[in-house]
């Protein structure tokens, strides 16, 4: 048996999508820096510094023009033709989706709003039908196209106006601390997600 609305402990579940519903397999890129003699993860490292992945999540490039920056920013460690296989492996490497996390969170939307607020570019609503979750959520807030990054607090007040839900009453769930914490600060109830027994153990009031 679930409460009654008025003394659940959140009203609106906000919900990151990497690496709490999304998974990439980063398998190939990790076997390329072996085979280039490059340090393992370096790719993720130039790929995922600002200068480089902020544009992608702001909008203002494409997956395209993310490989060519990757690419720029392996000047000096290694060969243009090496550096052009690790970024195409790494945009175009495989993922899938967290059974047990998308279970429980379709148990959490058939009891209240759902929104994923993720920074993602602007595939996350193809990507999203790629993995027959086009229907998961109520509504589907990416950084891409709201041109807002987690943690800015403009953000998670989009996905709470359009959960029609004040902040105070979501749950935020995110991998990220920085943007838990700035959730926190506004108020929200929050999860650290590590594993899926984080969520699980956040919506036990509910389910």
């Amino acid at each position: 048996m679930t409460e009654p609305a008025g003394r659940r402990p959140f009203d609106a579940v906000l919900c990151d999508v990497d690496n709490v519903i999304r998974f990439y397999d980063a398998s190939e890129v990790t076997a390329l820096e072996r085979a280039a003699g490059l340090a393992e993860g370096i790719t993720m490292k130039v790929a995922f510094a600002p200068e480089t992945d902020l544009p992608l999540m702001l909008g203002r490039i494409d997956m395209r023009e993310w490989v060519e920056a990757i690419v720029a920013g392996f000047a000096g460690l290694a060969p243009q033709p090496v550096a052009y296989e690790l970024a195409t492996a790494l945009a175009e490497a495989p993922f899938h989706a967290d059974e047990t996390v998308v279970s429980l969170l379709r148990r959490a939307r058939a009891l209240m709003p759902l929104v994923l607020v993720s920074n993602a570019s602007v595939t996350l609503e193809a990507d999203l039908d790629s993995l027959g979750l086009s229907d998961l959520a109520d509504h589907v807030v990416s950084s891409a196209r709201v041109g807002l990054v987690k943690p800015d607090p403009r953000i998670y007040r989009i996905a709470a106006d359009l959960a029609g839900v004040p902040l105070e009453r979501c749950l935020f769930v995110d991998d990220t601390l920085e943007n838990v914490r700035a959730a926190a600060a506004l108020g929200m109830a929050t999860v650290h997600f590590r594993e899926p027994a984080d969520l699980e153990r956040a919506l036990a009031p509910l389910l």
